[in-house]
């Protein structure tokens, strides 16, 4: 366990942002991170690097979570409980749960990130959330040292959120997170998106865990860019929830425009409809902007800083609050 400097994180963030860390360390153990957090308390957390947008460089002492493992807790008749480690991939756990026929979470395939961030953001697609899966998360106590186990309900999970964006931000370092997952009787959703659609152009009509994962992987690679190709983060906006007041008075002038009932008295909208329907869907702005396909994620397309990054989404704000009367809430961490 080596402290390295002046490390480029360029290889550490989806974004492919190129900033320095002064000093950089990756631990692979909850011992060595207890170990370092005895003589260093100022640090910042990189993962899978999937949901941040770097705008400098950090000082701070930059920590790589690196604790790989899965191991099955208990099971029975109807469901598997299992404990994973936070330096998992995340696809590549969906892939083996798959694989194992273990049902919950196949339609958040092909999510960037490690498994330890899955909380936090409580990452959703589909029709899916993990805060239905999640039985726990177990954590480490920065001031402390000491690891603390939060249940679901602690998570405080909402969309897009949890305690970890709130109230306990930069107070722990998720280490592992359990899940309840089916191994029979899977309830299977295929109604959100295009999933339908997918599956009855390969005429599936009894989908399996694979068929459903393989559909969302198909939809996703079809108009989300490859971070590996192009620098991103995903979504970079959540989608606005309104008042269906608000809404009708938008449907008024936009007619077609696509929605979903979160309750009888509000409406979800597509944030990459609002941004598509101002013009910025696949503009280009030197070296960054918005994707051609999908308009929800902002793009690097090579040396892009995160400075010109976070302005353009600024400036999609700015644009969609004027048109539409919508604040777009920013769903990437900005380091800034």
């Amino acid at each position: 366990m080596t402290i390295q400097e002046n490390i480029s994180l360029k290889k550490y963030n989806t974004f492919g942002i190129d900033v320095t860390a002064k000093r950089f360390i990756s631990v692979d153990s909850v011992y060595q991170l207890q170990q370092l957090l005895k003589v260093e308390k100022n640090i910042f957390l990189i993962s899978g690097g999937s949901n941040m947008l770097l705008t400098k460089d950090i000082e701070k002492l930059v920590v790589h979570i690196n604790i790989k493992g899965i191991s099955i807790d208990s099971e029975d008749e109807n469901n598997v409980y299992l404990t994973v480690n936070a330096g998992e991939n995340w696809h590549e756990f969906v892939l083996w749960c798959v694989g194992n026929n273990y049902g919950g979470i196949e339609n958040l395939s092909l999510i960037p990130g490690n498994v330890g961030t899955c909380p936090i953001q409580n990452i959703g697609a589909y029709g899916v959330e993990v805060k239905d899966t999640i039985t726990k998360v177990e954590a480490l106590e920065i001031n402390s040292g000491k690891l603390v186990e939060f249940s679901n309900d602690d998570c405080k999970f909402g969309y897009r959120n949890s305690i970890f964006k709130n109230e306990v931000k930069g107070k722990y370092i998720i280490t592992s997170v359990s899940f309840q997952l089916t191994k029979n009787n899977h309830l299977l959703n295929t109604s959100y998106g295009a999933i339908e659609t997918e599956l009855a152009s390969k005429e599936i009509k009894k989908p399996t865990l694979k068929d459903i994962s393989d559909a969302v992987i198909a939809i996703r690679k079809s108009k989300l860019p490859d971070p590996k190709e192009i620098g991103n983060s995903g979504s970079f906006f959540k989608n606005p929830i309104i008042s269906k007041k608000q809404f009708f008075g938008i449907q008024k002038e936009y007619p077609k425009i696509p929605s979903y009932a979160v309750s009888d008295s509000e409406i979800k909208v597509p944030a990459g409809w609002l941004i598509e329907q101002a013009g910025f869907k696949g503009k280009r702005f030197g070296d960054y902007g918005v994707h051609t396909k999908q308009a929800l994620v902002l793009v690097n397309y090579g040396n892009a800083s995160g400075k010109e990054i976070h302005q353009l989404a600024q400036k999609i704000q700015e644009i969609i609050l004027q048109k539409f009367g919508i604040t777009l809430e920013i769903e990437v961490n900005v380091i800034s």
